[in-house]
């Protein structure tokens, strides 16, 4: 027994891990670690550039929608709960969403929102007749969406 367990002890006491693998093995995961880490931090930026980007793109179109449905022209409001016509929201500029009465909508508060409306010509339709609508939303970070549509006079 004793010299098979002799024998067999000393087999396996050799083995083991140098300093110097010890040390190129923490070296090769740290690597890989931040390797990752860098490119999981690159997607999460770019999936809130995504998101910031998506609730402009919503907040520009709600806005289009609310001018498109009023009627055609200029009834002369000045106060956006009283708008009741296309014209009457050229110059619009909100600091922070607000809805159609003019209320401030929660967590919307860093959108800077303008409204445009101009002449427009659309190929059939007397320029008289036609007005284009421009919503622009900027983002604190600076990003910039134009949403865009026309809205034409008719019986």
């Amino acid at each position: 027994m004793s010299s098979a367990a002799t024998c067999g002890a000393s087999r396996f006491s050799g083995r083991g891990v140098t300093l110097i693998e010890l040390i190129v093995a923490i070296a090769v995961l740290s690597i890989a670690t931040v390797s990752i880490l860098g490119l999981l931090s690159a997607i999460a930026v770019r999936s809130a550039d995504t998101l910031i980007r998506e609730e402009e793109v919503t907040l520009a179109s709600s806005y289009l929608n609310e001018v498109l449905a009023k009627s055609f022209g200029n009834s002369g409001a000045t106060q956006r709960p009283l708008f009741t016509a296309v014209g009457d929201y050229n110059g619009l500029k909100d600091n922070g969403a607000h809805d159609q009465r003019g209320n401030a909508v929660s967590g919307l508060g860093q959108f800077q929102v303008a409204v445009k409306v101009t002449n427009g010509a659309l190929a059939g339709v007397p320029a008289a007749d036609a007005v284009r609508v421009d919503v622009t939303v900027q983002s604190p970070s600076g990003v910039v969406v134009l949403v865009s549509g026309y809205r034409t006079r008719y019986p």
